[in-house]
């Protein structure tokens, strides 16, 4: 009995040694044709693409700042409301404007007057040059007779003397009037033709209150969504060229990627890419390159590193490469938001 059991094992055991033999070989084979598999497919398909997860989303930021100042009265818009270009964003107390443009209306009507004033006056000094040059005429009519009359001796050196001193008064006063009509004629501009200045700078004037009129309405200059309201309260004081909301011009989004100089050496200019977006839980997005930027993100920053220094040590550069998108994401982008960028430089 002992022996027939000793037989049975010695046969499984062989048996089994013999299937250990059979798998043997292809499981060492295995082994190696997967490292060699592994290898092929990484030599094959490395340096095809640059990837950074150092890249943010870029829009046209647009600062709303009043160009006149005043009192606060209406605020129509909310935070992160989406406008239409030319909604109305806020309004400036107008009242102030609108005295200032009847005073701007009264100058230019007080304007026109006094330059139909000039206008009567130069007239009257060209009517004075005519009456004068009669005076003229008629002394030297007499002059011309006392000095044949003295020459005949039928009158005397006294009545000689009166009308040469006529005729030179009149010559005298018609002297005056012509400077006087030459005076009313500047002051009345090229012998009155074309607008007068007088009346040219009231109108600029009246121009300009009219502006500052409509510019008490402070409106949205394009698309997008506004942010940073909450400080626009009616009552507060809005202050000429100081910043009141910000703008977030829609539709024409575009991200920044931040490669390392050391991946930039096949990265043109047209390039295939992908974008994954943060905020939509990494979806890919085709794009491609629109540019590369011509300095690095350290030279442009407020303290740029000195390489001439003795103590310069050598840190990799990252460089902006603007990429822009050939599709539309699936929600509004946001400005700022990270993402991760694939350039495929190679085909």
């Amino acid at each position: 009995m002992n022996d027939m059991t000793s037989i049975k094992a010695d046969g499984a055991a062989e048996v089994a040694r013999k299937a250990r033999s059979r798998w043997r070989w292809p499981l060492m084979l295995s082994v190696p044709a997967v490292i060699l598999a592994g290898g092929g497919w990484l030599w094959a398909t490395s340096g095809r693409s640059v990837s950074t997860d150092n890249a943010q989303v870029g829009a046209d930021i647009i600062s709303i700042s009043p160009e006149v100042g005043g009192r606060i009265v209406e605020v129509a818009v909310r935070e992160n409301q989406r406008v239409k270009k030319g909604d109305l964003l806020f309004r400036i107390d107008p009242e102030p404007y609108r005295i200032a443009l009847a005073q701007a209306e009264a100058d230019v009507g007080n304007a026109r007057i006094q330059v139909n004033e000039m206008s009567s006056t130069f007239v009257s000094k060209e009517a004075d040059i005519g009456a004068m040059a009669s005076d003229v005429q008629l002394a030297q009519e007499n002059f011309a007779r006392q000095k044949d009359l003295l020459d005949k001796g039928f009158t005397t050196r006294a009545a000689y003397d009166a009308a040469r001193a006529a005729l030179a008064s009149a010559e005298a006063k018609r002297a005056v009037a012509s400077a006087d009509a030459n005076a009313a004629r500047a002051k009345l501009g090229t012998a009155g033709a074309g607008l007068h200045p007088q009346i040219a700078a009231a109108i600029a004037a009246r121009d300009k209150a009219a502006l500052d009129l409509a510019r008490t309405e402070i409106r949205a200059p394009a698309d997008g969504v506004i942010v940073q309201v909450d400080k626009l309260q009616p009552g507060s004081m809005a202050i000429a060229s100081l910043t009141s909301a910000t703008l977030v011009a829609g539709g024409n989004y575009w991200v920044d990627a931040n490669f390392k100089e050391t991946q930039l050496a096949h990265v043109r200019v047209g390039q295939k890419a992908e974008i994954a977006f943060d905020a939509m839980d990494g979806k890919a997005c085709a794009a491609h390159v629109a540019s590369i930027g011509s300095g690095t993100g350290s030279q442009f920053s407020m303290l740029p590193a000195q390489n001439a220094t003795g103590n310069w040590v050598k840190v990799t550069q990252r460089v902006p490469v603007r990429l822009k998108l050939d599709c539309t994401p699936d929600r509004p982008l946001v400005a700022g938001s990270s993402a991760d960028v694939t350039v495929h430089v190679r085909s």
